[in-house]
């Protein structure tokens, strides 16, 4: 009598179906308590219950914003991805700080010039390249100007890099902006 085969990988993928299924269950319900609500059409987000971190998170550039690059994570901390996502921009537009929060950071990092925020609660952010118009050490809040889009790096006056950290672990700014959508596991049948 033949063997059937079909059984076995039907079930390794209805496994492997359910553990992502968790692992995104997991992930999406440490995001959404992590992270604010999602922005309302005028580009406000209501702050998280349980969170004194920073109560609103915005696109670091006037609208529309473009993505031209997502965010792509590494599969090990030093693998290659790409730590944020890449906004179109002309050189000299302003690059506003996504929220409210204590520069911690202005200066070249590989040639880049970049500027960090820390917003408490572990939440850091990094837009480059700007020519900055602050400090480190000064508090801004959201949408307040951080500088003027400049050259350097792989966007070189055409778009901007905006990346977030939580913990020392790059997230998508995706996730504070609203944009991610949550992950639905559907039957097979």
């Amino acid at each position: 009598m033949p063997r059937l085969h079909r059984p076995i990988p039907l079930l390794l993928l209805v496994c492997g179906a359910l553990t992502m299924g968790a692992l995104a269950s997991s992930h999406s319900a440490e995001a959404r308590a992590a992270a604010p609500a999602a922005p309302t059409a005028s580009g406000d987000a209501s702050p998280p219950a349980d969170s004194t971190a920073t109560a609103r998170w915005r696109w670091p550039l006037d609208p529309p914003a473009t993505i031209t690059a997502p965010f792509r994570a590494p599969p090990t901390p030093y693998a290659s991805g790409h730590r944020g996502i890449d906004l179109a921009v002309a050189a000299g537009s302003p690059v506003r700080a996504p929220a409210a929060g204590t520069v911690s950071f202005v200066g070249a990092v590989a040639g880049r010039p970049l500027v960090a925020i820390d917003h408490g609660d572990g939440y850091v952010s990094a837009v480059e390249p700007v020519s900055a118009l602050v400090e480190a050490g000064s508090a801004v809040a959201p949408g307040e100007p951080l500088g003027t889009v400049a050259s350097g790096g792989h966007c070189d006056g055409a778009c901007v890099h905006f990346g977030v950290r939580l913990h020392g672990e790059y997230i998508s700014p995706m996730l504070l902006l609203g944009s991610v959508p949550r992950a639905v596991l559907l039957p097979l049948d």
